[in-house]
């Protein structure tokens, strides 16, 4: 990450934004805006925002609605957070770089500028290995997840793949036939090695199965 020229805080309410005030004494160069329209970044500026929670307009989680829209674009951390309104692991897993609470100390707060304007996340250690170890966790079954999906769509051939993505499309074994130029017999017994194949008992769970394998089970077909 590039250094951070500027802090630019969106304070919205009435009163001095005394976090801008520290981020100054630490000699960083700030900006406070107090409109959205106010925050277009200067052109050749690597700039770091800060949305107040307090008096902004806020999704189930607490995460202010124009922090959701900017943090893909730009490094985004909320101040003047109500530990009671916001839920922390959404907003790291949204990718906010940190939070500010409203009652911390101001040694920390100066903490927590510091460590974010160096490319660090501020965030409870507690939290950030939870949410590491349920990503990794993720990762791992998205493997096996996978790894099983590949042996299974090897099992099938070429005509039975055509014939689940024609019963996905709501076709019944006499349509399936009349496409495929084969008998019903043929067709039931072609649906009976996919069942057993896929380990669907009937055509419902077959269709749970082709949703669930859809987007690796397309590359195959």
């Amino acid at each position: 990450m590039s250094k951070i020229d500027e802090l630019v805080f969106l304070h919205q309410v009435a009163a001095p934004c005394h976090l801008a005030i520290l981020a100054e004494s630490i000699g960083l160069k700030t900006r406070i805006v107090k409109q959205v329209s106010e925050l277009e970044p200067e052109r050749g500026n690597n700039s770091f925002y800060l949305i107040e929670q307090e008096g902004a307009a806020l999704d189930s989680k607490g995460i202010p609605l124009l922090a959701s829209r900017l943090v893909s674009h730009v490094p985004v951390a909320l101040y003047q957070v109500n530990r009671e309104k916001l839920e922390p692991e959404s907003a790291l897993l949204l990718g906010i770089r940190g939070l500010l609470y409203a009652d911390q100390r101001m040694d920390l707060l100066l903490t927590g500028l510091r460590k974010m304007v160096a490319d660090e996340l501020w965030y409870d250690r507690t939290l950030i290995s939870k949410v590491f170890r349920q990503l990794v966790s993720r990762l791992d079954s998205t493997n096996e997840y996978s790894q099983d999906n590949a042996a299974m769509l090897q099992m099938l051939t070429k005509r039975e793949r055509t014939i689940i993505q024609l019963v996905s499309s709501g076709a019944r074994n006499k349509e399936i036939a009349h496409r495929l130029c084969i008998s019903e017999h043929t067709v039931k017994a072609h649906i009976s090695s996919i069942f057993r194949k896929t380990q669907s008992r009937n055509r419902v769970e077959l269709l749970r199965w082709a949703q669930t394998y859809q987007s690796h089970f397309e590359l195959c077909s």
